[in-house]
């Protein structure tokens, strides 16, 4: 089969910083399915690997990333019974796993879904890995209850990203929060209030804009972009027994001590916590997904496809790299094959 992958960390300018290769068509066991692959998603985590993954070495064989498919079931495992060959599935993978970036992928079947019916195959590409992110970030961590918890406030941080813009249409249509989430540029504000996003702030402001509607202090803040950057002023404007959710991480420690007076839980969400510790509720992601394909389907949620690139090129894969590490784009970039 065709992979892309790399032997080296490089900027993605390079000539080498992907390569296409062959490979060996896999064969699946146990929970697997084996996938043939329709169409992928590039996401911030995929050109963080890229970068970070062989900075001082080359590695003997390419490492084939991605996270983020969609395809047809082509045979599966001895102990797979949740799908058959030829269902159409989308998935976000499995960090510790070879990647989506390739012509075939195996995948175990708890963390998989059924494919929106109603959705073409690039727009159903776009959505696994912010859907469960931002489904985990709004219920598994904060256990938002839709009926206790409505009309609290709720601040997104990148409200324009792929996670953001999936978190948007979450907290608004089956949380019923009060959505204000950041973006600065004429389109990503558009696109944040065409999504749902009550009030939309602008982040290089925040405190004053947050003020300025009336909502000095929130009740969640979900941050996708830079918790380094935005934890002093997370810390005053959440609210007493609030919750703050990062994705992000930190460089240097957090002084957790600024959220001990209001009471104030912090959770980090990281979506392949479940597949990489084989955690015993490893499952609630494929019961997540075929849920999301549902809201997909019947309306409720609406793709976060913007762009997409046509054909499985090395050049196409560059393409979408450079675009997320601009970190410019708004909702999600695809490729189909």
């Amino acid at each position: 089969m065709k992979a892309i992958g790399f032997k080296q960390s490089l900027p993605i300018t390079e000539e080498n910083s992907f390569i296409a290769f062959e490979t060996d068509k896999p064969t699946p066991s146990g929970y697997d399915l084996l996938v043939k692959i329709w169409a992928i998603s590039v996401n911030p985590v995929d050109f963080k690997i890229r970068q970070n993954a062989a900075k001082d070495k080359v590695l003997d064989t390419p490492k084939i990333i991605g996270w983020d498919a969609v395809g047809i079931v082509e045979a599966i495992g001895d102990k797979a019974t949740k799908f058959k060959v030829g269902d159409q599935v989308y998935y976000a993978g499995d960090i510790t796993r070879s990647g989506s970036n390739a012509e075939y992928q195996l995948i175990d079947e708890r963390i998989v879904g059924h494919k929106p019916a109603n959705l073409s195959v690039p727009e159903a590409a776009a959505m696994p890995l912010t859907s469960l992110t931002a489904y985990e970030a709004l219920f598994d961590r904060i256990r938002i209850d839709p009926e206790k918890d409505k009309g609290k406030s709720v601040l997104i941080i990148a409200g324009a990203g792929g996670v953001g813009s999936i978190a948007i249409q979450l907290a608004k249509k089956l949380c019923n929060l009060t959505v204000i989430a950041t973006a600065s540029r004429e389109d990503s504000i558009t696109w944040c209030k065409d999504l749902g996003a009550d009030h939309v702030v602008n982040h290089y402001n925040l405190k004053e804009e947050l003020e300025k509607i009336g909502h000095s202090q929130v009740n969640y803040i979900l941050d996708f972009v830079d918790l380094e950057g935005y934890w002093e002023l997370a810390a005053d404007i959440i609210k007493p027994q609030g919750h703050i959710v990062s994705i992000t991480g930190s460089s240097t420690p957090l002084n957790i001590n600024l959220l001990k007076n209001k009471s104030v839980t912090f959770s980090w969400e990281f979506m392949y916590t479940r597949s990489m510790f084989s955690t015993e509720d490893m499952e609630r992601q494929y019961e997540i997904l075929n849920h999301m394909a549902h809201l997909l389907d019947d309306g409720t949620l609406k793709t976060t496809l913007t762009t997409t690139l046509y054909g499985f090129t090395v050049e196409n894969l560059k393409a979408a790299h450079e675009m997320q590490e601009s970190g410019k784009t708004i909702g999600k970039t695809v490729i189909l094959f």
